[in-house]
């Protein structure tokens, strides 16, 4: 039987800490069971795509990695140092049978891990693969194979990138703006500057020096706290806007000229109709947590709203099925379709959000101002004994409310709703809640509060 944490498997990726929960010999074994698992689902798979962030433990996880899968008889194409949309892009664009990226996305420095996929990226998460993969490294059940495999490495993706996503989009109407970027040390530099050969602004950049030890600060712009320096810098230098992505660079969040930070169901909104101007009466995927003016959004342009459940696997999985043209998720995910994949796609994002701005041609808080007709909470985790006694003593006392089981629960009221979920590695509630005015916003944060902290 293989010694492995069995805690790192998580509901969409794998991670832990480096090196007492992830180490080489757990790399090694990744890379065996990943081989097993695909090997299995596909027979005929050769060509496995193999990409790092920039993380002080990567270099030596992705070398075990890959001796894992060689040895299984797959060849890995290896593509280096890539933010996560970059993976994506170069597994679903180039055809190859599946990929794994060694990250652990905005976690600590002391952190890293590995997102799966299939082939056009389809992600393997807790639904279709994950444990699955556990299991045969556990009980010592991997595919061998008689023939190693090669190592292939390949460059230039991100020129690739550029030019097939911003092939449809008309970039001589995006205007000269001064934006203020912060990379904080992560992939997503890399994406930006690229991104802005295309698109000329007067840009402002901000820890772009790729750093696996995060001297500024975390790569996490969930945290408003990462998002000061950025604040302070787009006020300090009259910038129209700033960004942030976060240390994969599969996130976006954004700040405004007045160095207020944009709700991202409200930024998800925008994004909604701008494809439902494009493509009428289309599907567009968000994830339950609140953020009602998404749903408003998409019902004025005549879209069709599908929530999901939280996540970035089980909101693309949704996607597939509904064959929706655009998703996003609370937590800055945002996702478009392609025929080489469902996945985030932050070249389409940005260029159709500058062109955006461009058409509007006022300040960005002005633009964003009507749309801010309800106040959130923010998402609160509370530590609790047991999560499961908690959610149903929940649901029993807000009975009375629509109460809606997609995940976790969610409970609505005609002035508020909120959802309570469990987390998938510790004992926390989290709960986002929503409501028509301030003073019933903060009402309600304190009454379920006092539920969960007794």
């Amino acid at each position: 039987m293989t010694k492995i944490d069995k805690s790192i498997f998580k509901a969409y990726d794998i991670r832990g800490v480096y090196p007492s929960q992830i180490n080489e010999e757990t790399a090694y074994n990744i890379g065996r069971g990943y081989a097993t698992f695909i090997l299995r689902d596909n027979p005929k798979a050769k060509n496995i795509v193999v990409g790092s962030d920039m993380r002080l433990s990567s270099p030596l996880l992705k070398k075990e990695l890959i001796k894992g899968l060689i040895e299984s008889g797959l060849n890995v194409i290896d593509i280096g140092l890539v933010s996560t949309p970059t993976f994506y892009f170069a597994v679903g664009f180039y055809n190859y049978d599946g990929g794994i990226q060694v990250s652990a996305s905005h976690n600590p420095k002391e952190y890293n891990g590995f997102k799966l996929v299939k082939r056009k990226s389809y992600p393997i998460s807790k639904t279709n693969g994950i444990f699955e993969i556990k299991d045969y490294i556990l009980a010592d059940d991997f595919i061998k194979s008689n023939k190693s495999g090669i190592i292939i490495e390949k460059e230039n993706i991100l020129q690739d990138l550029a030019a097939e996503q911003l092939r449809d989009i008309d970039i001589s109407k995006i205007k000269k703006f001064k934006i203020v970027v912060d990379a904080a040390n992560s992939m997503g530099a890399l994406d930006m500057e690229e991104f802005f050969k295309s698109i000329p602004v007067d840009l402002i950049r901000i820890n772009f020096k790729l750093d696996g030890s995060f001297p500024s600060h975390e790569a996490d712009p969930l945290k408003e706290e990462n998002l000061e320096l950025l604040s302070k810098k787009v006020i300090e230098t009259g910038a129209d806007f700033g960004f942030s992505p976060d240390g994969d660079g599969d996130r976006y969040f954004f700040v405004d000229e007045k160095g207020d930070v944009l709700r991202q169901e409200i930024l998800r909104g925008i994004m909604a109709q701008i494809e439902l101007v494009e493509k009428p009466g289309s599907v567009v995927c968000y994830d339950i947590r609140p953020g009602r003016i998404t749903r408003d959004m998409i019902e004025e342009m005549g879209g069709k709203a599908v929530v999901t459940p939280v996540g970035h696997s089980l909101i693309k999985e949704i996607m597939i099925e509904n064959n929706a043209e655009f998703g996003g998720e609370s937590s800055g995910h945002y996702f478009y379709k392609k025929e080489y994949g469902y996945y985030e796609m932050p070249f389409i994002l940005m260029a159709k959000f500058l062109k955006f701005l461009s058409e509007k041609n006022l300040p960005f808080s002005e633009i964003v101002a009507p749309y801010k007709k309800y106040f959130h909470s923010g998402e609160i985790n509370f530590k609790v004994d047991n999560t499961q006694d908690k959610m149903e003593e929940i649901e029993k006392l807000y009975k009375d409310g629509q109460i809606i089981k997609l995940d976790g629960i969610t409970v609505e009221y005609p002035a508020w709703w909120f959802n309570i979920r469990g987390s998938n590695t510790e004992p926390v509630i989290r709960l986002n809640l929503e409501a028509k005015t301030k003073e019933i916003m903060a009402e309600k944060v304190k009454e379920i509060s006092e539920i969960l902290k007794k």
